[in-house]
């Protein structure tokens, strides 16, 4: 089933070099918080280079409900008019977060410590996708929540009038779980502390300390990551300027570099190393990659990806790098496909339950395609078949996750067949434009119904 009801079958095939610009959307992560931080900041925030996707705009939706105001002026030109920290009303509706595990777990997070009720849901992707991770430590706070089973949508939060502030360290290296409690903390009085074994990404740290929080991260003396927030602050307003997506440009510079003569330049992407694992480890397989006048954008490190085919070769990916690229395995394994010998990823049992499981997604997928896989639960390995040695021919299932439909879309750009998928409607979720930027460079991706 579709995430929009009717499926839309796609096709790449076998294309010439990919040249030209990448000019790839917002970056997701900080495109939801700039749209969060602004309706709990006094006065107007201002925001550039939003991601227009929809996992993005039904967040956009979730803060009008809760009482802020949110207008767009023009293409990734947004303004909110928050109502400060403690300042959010009941929703009269349940919020439909539609595809995004990101939205629905930082809003739950933010309404946790507000008297009121919360009902959400999403579409048949995220009422499979496990809760109780978020769940579990707000109701440390005071919250309750009424859900399915497994603690799984539509779910109720029921918010404290009374919330405590709590020190919780995270089971398992997630930021909507770090962000979900740091939400939590804003509305309480006190400290509210979260300890992370792993760093994940930042980006929540970055925006609250940039909108006026008084938040603190150190460094525990068994090298865990200790982030200290103090409650009920009175955010101020700030002009965001969003960098690009570093996952969303994984697949035009994953493109480029399994297309033999490809050169494309991507600018603009977020180098934040919480999130640029995928880019190591494509330098550390031999990919030619040159980073291109670096700066600071929107308190965010960026640079401009000069991309060039090249020939890969298979590495050990250490499992202490999943949090940094946990999006970008997908592609990674069809890169891994086009490279020579093994590429072996570990530490990533988290991709089990993202949008689907992704791990079984891909494995399936380039199995069909004629490579070979090994997987256990928390392992996924490709055996490389090298330049031009990939089959395709297949028609690989996507189970309504962006991520699972742009990988097979890129696997087909240089297999020998070429590779359908069953359903790139989620594809709209995250990079609305991923068919027109991609065939600007001279992919060749058509619809079944064209």
């Amino acid at each position: 089933m579709s995430a929009h009801g009717n499926p839309i079958p796609m096709t790449s095939r076998k294309c010439g070099p990919l040249s030209g610009t990448a000019a790839v959307p917002g970056d997701k992560s900080i495109s939801h918080r700039a749209l969060i931080f602004g309706a709990m900041a006094v006065g107007e925030t201002k925001i550039t280079g939003l991601l227009e996707g929809e996992d993005v705009l039904d967040t956009g939706k979730a803060m009008q409900a809760l009482g802020a105001q949110v207008i767009r002026h023009g293409e990734g030109s947004w303004s909110v008019h928050g109502v400060g920290v403690g300042g959010f009303s009941e929703p009269e509706q349940v919020i439909d977060c539609g595809n995004s595990g990101t939205g629905v777990r930082l809003i739950m997070g933010l309404v946790s410590t507000y008297d009121f009720a919360t009902t959400f849901t999403g579409d048949g992707s995220l009422r499979k996708r496990p809760m109780a991770r978020i769940t579990d430590p707000l109701a440390l706070f005071g919250a309750k929540s009424y859900g399915r089973s497994g603690g799984r949508l539509p779910l109720t939060i029921v918010g404290t009038a009374n919330p405590v502030p709590v020190t919780y360290e995270t089971p398992m290296p997630s930021a909507q779980v770090k962000t979900a409690v740091l939400f939590a903390g804003l509305n309480t009085p006190g400290e509210t502390v979260v300890i992370e074994k792993e760093a994940t990404r930042d980006h929540t740290e970055r925006m609250l300390k940039g909108f006026g929080a008084d938040i603190t991260t150190e460094t525990t003396p068994e090298g865990y990551n200790k982030i200290t927030l103090k409650g009920q602050p009175e955010l101020q307003p700030q002009e965001v300027a969003v960098p690009r997506d570093p996952s969303s440009a994984a697949f035009p510079v994953c493109a480029a570099l399994i297309v033999e003569g490809s050169n494309i330049l991507v600018p603009g992407v977020s180098q934040n190393t919480t999130r640029n694992g995928i880019y190591t480890t494509l330098v550390e397989m031999g990919a030619d990659i040159t980073f291109e006048n670096p700066r600071t954008e929107g308190g965010e490190p960026v640079a401009d990806l000069r991309v060039k085919y090249s020939k890969l070769k298979g590495v050990e990916v250490p499992p202490e790098r999943a949090a940094s690229m946990i999006d970008e395995y997908p592609v990674l394994s069809v890169v891994a496909a086009y490279a020579e010998g093994t590429t072996t990823m570990r530490g990533v049992k988290e991709l089990r339950v993202k949008e689907s499981d992704r791990i079984d997604a891909m494995a399936r997928g380039l199995e069909a395609c004629g490579v070979e896989i090994e997987e256990d639960e928390d392992t996924f390995i490709v055996h490389g078949r090298g330049p031009n040695g990939v089959t395709g021919g297949a028609t690989c299932a996507t189970h309504i996750d962006h991520r699972i439909a742009m990988a097979f879309l890129v696997c087909g750009m240089a297999s020998q067949k070429p590779v359908s998928i069953d359903d790139g409607s989620p594809i709209a979720t995250s990079f609305p434009v991923f068919e027109k930027l991609m065939s600007g460079l001279g992919a060749q991706v058509t619809r079944a119904n064209r």
